[in-house]
Order: C-alpha cells, then sequence, then structure tokens
C-alpha cells in the first residue's frame, strides 16, 4: 500500500474521531492493520491527530480544508528524513499543523513563523538528547509533547495530555528501551 493509500485511510478514519487528546487520537490511528510501525504515513497521521484534537477542543478551522492541506504537505515528505535530512517528519507535521492553524507561510511576518521555529527547535532539541535509532511513535509522542503545549499556550483552547507508556516496544526491532523516556 502507498503512502498516499494510507493517507486516504488515515483521513477517513481520524474524521471520526471526537477527543481532545492528540496523543489518544494518535493510538486509535497507529492501531489499525494499514499502519506501519515506522514510515512516512506517520507524517500525516502526526498533524492530522492534532488538527482534529484542536477542532474539537472548538479551535476554529475548516477541518476538512486543514487535513487536506496538511496531507499535501505530508506527502512530500520522504520517509527516512529524520536520518536523511536530520529533522524528524513526526515534529515537520505537527509544525505543519500549526501552520495550517495560523496561516502561516515562508512570508509571515505576524510572530508564527518564528513561534513555529521555536516549537520545532525545542522538540528536535529533545530528540537530540535521547538520539537514535528512529521510533516513529516515541518521535510522534514528543512531537505530541511540545505541540500540546504550544497549542494550550497560543489558542485559547485546550488539547488533553496524558502520561505516555510505550506498547510498541516488542515490535519495535531497534528499541532503544530504557533511554527511551516511554519505555515501559
Amino acid at each position: 500500500m502507498t503512502t498516499a493509500e494510507k493517507a486516504d485511510l488515515i483521513i477517513r478514519d481520524i474524521k471520526k474521531e471526537s477527543g481532545t487528546s492528540p496523543v489518544q487520537i494518535f493510538k486509535n490511528i497507529a492501531e489499525k492493520a494499514y499502519m506501519s510501525i515506522h514510515g512516512p504515513e506517520h507524517h500525516i497521521l502526526d498533524g492530522a491527530s492534532l488538527l482534529v484534537a484542536y477542532k474539537n477542543a472548538g479551535g476554529q478551522i475548516d477541518l476538512d480544508e486543514a487535513l487536506e492541506k496538511l496531507v499535501a504537505e505530508g506527502l512530500r515528505m520522504p520517509g527516512a528524513m529524520c536520518g536523511l535530512w536530520g529533522i524528524c517528519g513526526a515534529i515537520t507535521s505537527v509544525g505543519a499543523a500549526l501552520s495550517i492553524i495560523d496561516g502561516t507561510g515562508p512570508l509571515s511576518v505576524d510572530g508564527t513563523w518564528g513561534d513555529h521555529m521555536q516549537f520545532t527547535s525545542n522538540a528536535i532539541g529533545e530528540l537530540g538528547r535521547i538520539n537514535g535509532p528512529r521510533c516513529c511513535k516515541r518521535d510522534a509522542m514528543v512531537a505530541f509533547k511540545h505541540g500540546i503545549s504550544y497549542v494550550n499556550e497560543h489558542y485559547g483552547v485546550t488539547l488533553e495530555n496524558e502520561p505516555v507508556k510505550c506498547i510498541y516496544s516488542g515490535v519495535n526491532e531497534q528499541c532503544i528501551k530504557e533511554r527511551c523516556p516511554y519505555y515501559a
């Protein structure tokens, strides 16, 4: 199945979610048979989980349009970009979601451009301290940790956060175990 086909399924299923926790929305979709433990579909799922939680919490966006934009951006992000480009797709996906919420672009001067760079910098800094190899589930949780804080501080809505204990270490051949903040 291609990433674009998985994206269609993610969007179909994520629109059914009603919660305000991006982590829980992510977990619900990550359990689907079409989701891989790792892969570029996370470049869509992660930001989409934040957008849906934001909308469900009262955020003012056209969800269909926002998800369409997020899919377009997510499909431009190649797999393995964490190792090959030095930037994590989970964090760029959540960053894209923030840009969609704010309508930020490369010429924005309203402060959101810099605010999003700070979000990205903080989240990437944490991943850098944890170190690799990649884990799309761990990296999503780091992106959500910073993304939830960002949304709750900037948008007048409250996204739920929850403690995370990994349930994927048994199927992740590259699990870093005790070095991971979510290892159970």
